[in-house]
Formats: C-alpha cells, structure tokens, sequence
C-alpha cells in the first residue's frame, strides 16, 4: 500500500473553500470547486462530476457523472418522474417516505460538509468529500443521521470514470432504534439520460436473468450489475457495485429497461423490513463505473474483485 495523503477541513454551514487541488507523480491534477449549490469535480478543467446539496427539493444528489469522453449519463427530473434524480439514495425510515417527493415525504438536510482531498495509493489523485445529513420528516424532527462520503479519481480518455459512495447511517440522539422499509427499487437509484432508454441490456455478475417483478422491472441478486447502452452509434457500460460487507448481500438490483432505463442498489425492504439500533450504525458502499465502450464481464469482474478487497 503506498502512502496516503489526506486533508480535512471541516466547517460548520456552507463549506468555505473555493477549489481545491492535489497533483500527484501519476495522473493530472484534480480539482473540487464549490459553489453556494453544488460541488463539482474535474482534472484539467474538465468536468468528471457534480454534486448537488443545496436549493434541491428534498435530497442531495450526484446531478451529473461523466464518461471519460465527456458524455453525462445521469438524468435529472425528468418529467415523468420529478423525484428521479439522478443519482440519489433514499428509502423509507420509520414510515416517512425520502423516495417519492410529495407533501407527506421525508426531507434529506445537507448539515455541513467535512471535506477531503486524497492523493491515493499508488499515488493517483482523487479528489472526495464526507457530508453530514440529517433525515427529517415533515415536523422537522429528525429521524436518521447520515454520514456520507463521495470519492472520485479522475477519468481518462483510455480508461474508465470510478464514483465511490459510501453512506452510514445511525440512530439519532435520544433515539434507540429506526426501521427502514421501501418499495422494491429503494436504495441507491440511476436514472439514465434518455438516449439510453430501451437502447441497451442488463448483465450481472452471475449471468442471471433475474426475477420478473411487475411488467418490464426485474429484481436480481448479484455481487454487481451493468447496463451495457447505445448512444449514439456507440456503446457505452455502466456497472454498479454492492459491496460484499453490506447487509443482506450480494445485492438486490432493481432494473428496467423501457419506459426508461433505471438502475437501482436495493437492500431488499419491501420483503423484510431492516432495523439500525443505537450504537449501530448501518454502513453502505457502493461504487459506479463507466465506460466509453461495450466492457466483457470478465472484465467488469476483475475490476470489482480488485474494488471489494
């Protein structure tokens, strides 16, 4: 393992920081910039990632992800669905749904940042940051505490984009116990842009071809899965790991590829409900990798076997 290099600053309310910037022997420099809004990630100007946490309806969210070509595969809001945003997390805690966005619905509140510039093993750049985050239903009262840490290496044009997403959930004070429910695609979700929709396949680390659930959403449990898409006349491979220390492993995936594509980590809820205890805490890791090409699972495979260890 080679030397890490970590610098944490810490500010109560809105991080104050402009950009940041670690260079390292390998890889180009990488840069986190922030505004009153949004966290935006990028090597040499340009634009891997971007993270909104502020003037959102009701959770913070990853808005953009960008293949290492330059094409963001997220969808943000579509009308058909307001509450998809892009990249999101949320279930239901102790009854408040944090999925659907209504007046009845839970809010996700962005409480700081605690922020992180790393310079990696081996020493390739990243740039990531740690949030806190309060769930709160609609009194204000608040019902989770989430710790939630979001790294990023820079992409390149030969290789892959990597988001790594890692929530902990805990109790709050004077709280002994939570229990989270949901409906089957809960959890961590992708909605993809809608050139991708009904353009692609779903492949998974065990070939399976998964549970048929309700029309075109199939459920199915693998160790990761991957959305292999045609945009204009080329295919581009996004794959989602679990990994194996989550609970309920190997992951539960929600898919569907028509009305629109949809990718989700899920920890199986709407069959068994799942309690987090004081003293606790419920920890998530999730990790998104792209591509700019049709990827083998082979492949894919020996990426989330060098990932998990």
């Amino acid at each position: 393992m080679g030397k890490r290099s970590v610098v944490w600053n810490i500010v109560p309310g809105l991080i104050a920081l402009s950009a940041m910037t670690v260079s390292a022997s390998a890889g180009e420099p990488i840069r986190a910039t922030v505004d009153a809004n949004s966290l935006s990630v990028a090597a040499d100007s340009v634009k891997i990632a971007e993270y909104r946490f502020g003037d959102v309806p009701f959770k913070p969210y990853v808005k953009e992800l960008f293949t290492p070509n330059g094409l963001n595969v997220l969808l943000d809001a579509p009308h058909d669905h307001l509450h998809h945003h892009a990249l999101m997390f949320a279930v239901a805690v102790d009854g408040v749904n944090f999925w659907e966005e209504t007046p009845t619905a839970g809010r996700q509140e962005h409480v700081r940042f605690a922020d992180i510039v790393e310079a990696g093993d081996g020493g390739e750049p990243r740039v990531g940051f740690m949030e806190r985050l309060n769930w709160t239903d609609p009194s204000g009262a608040t019902l989770l505490a989430e710790q939630r840490s979001i790294v990023v290496p820079p992409s390149r044009p030969d290789g892959r984009t990597t988001l790594i997403w890692e929530s902990r959930l805990a109790v709050p004070t004077r709280k002994k116990s939570v229990t989270l429910t949901g409906s089957h695609y809960f959890g961590l979700g992708m909605r993809f842009i809608r050139d991708m929709d009904g353009r692609g396949k779903f492949r998974n680390a065990d070939n399976k071809p998964g549970t048929v659930f309700r029309g075109e959403e199939r459920l199915v449990r693998s160790n990761w899965c991957a959305y292999i898409a045609h945009v204009d006349g080329d295919e581009v491979t996004i794959a989602m790991f679990g990994h194996p220390d989550n609970p309920r492993g190997p992951t539960t995936w929600f898919t569907m590829a028509q009305p629109f594509a949809y990718l989700s980590a899920t920890l199986g809820l709407h069959e068994k409900s799942l309690e987090i205890v004081e003293g606790k805490p419920l920890k998530l890791r999730y990790a998104v990798v792209l591509w700019d090409r049709p990827v083998e699972s082979e492949e894919i495979e020996r990426l989330y076997q060098q990932w998990q260890r």
